[in-house]
């Protein structure tokens, strides 16, 4: 199937990555929310709690993280396959696996949240970027670690240059653009 055509209530997974405070989460929460108002099968896998339950034991090594990713794509391929709307939320620091992951899912639309590194310590709330930039937590990614960033993703979105309302509204409207979603205010018809 065309990517211009119909795909109204079919699966598709939704994947956000970039650094650690990038707004991937809050902007995925938003986008979670206007889906399921609008009566789309969602659900969220967010890269944190896929760690501690999917993927508990794995190291912050790249071959882990490129594991972490693998199982999250696979999770989201079998969810995808079975008409539900995926939002995953995973920094997904290389380039490879999110490629792989998107060769599997057919329906993947990829949103590279966008912040400078700066700006990403800045709002961590969690203190994970003073823990890093002070040598406490090794292969911290954007720090000690590398972050690939996509070079062609679907939609960019900097989040220091606009709100996460704004961001989840451009996400929200690739998703129409696509076929996934019905424009608002559009009727159905047979």
């Amino acid at each position: 199937m065309m990517r211009n055509e119909t795909r109204y209530g079919r699966g598709f997974t939704l994947w956000f990555t970039g650094l650690s405070g990038a707004g991937k989460s809050t902007i995925a929460e938003i986008v979670e929310k206007e889906l399921q108002e609008r009566g789309v099968k969602v659900e969220a896998l967010d890269g944190d709690i896929v760690r501690t339950n999917l993927s508990k034991g794995l190291t912050f090594s790249r071959e882990d993280r490129d594991t972490n990713v693998l199982r999250i794509g696979f999770v989201a391929n079998l969810l995808t396959r079975n008409g539900v709307g995926v939002i995953v939320s995973a920094i997904s620091p290389f380039k490879e696996p999110r490629d792989e992951v998107r060769r599997q899912i057919v329906d993947f639309v990829e949103v590279f949240v966008d912040a400078p590194l700066e700006v990403c310590a800045e709002r961590d709330v969690k203190g994970l970027y003073k823990k890093a930039y002070s040598g406490e937590i090794a292969q911290f990614t954007g720090v000690s670690d590398p972050y690939e960033a996509p070079a062609a993703p679907d939609l960019h979105v900097h989040t220091d240059q606009e709100e996460p309302h704004e961001s989840a509204q451009r996400v929200i409207e690739k998703l129409e653009f696509f076929g996934y979603l019905r424009p608002q205010g559009v009727e159905a018809y047979n």
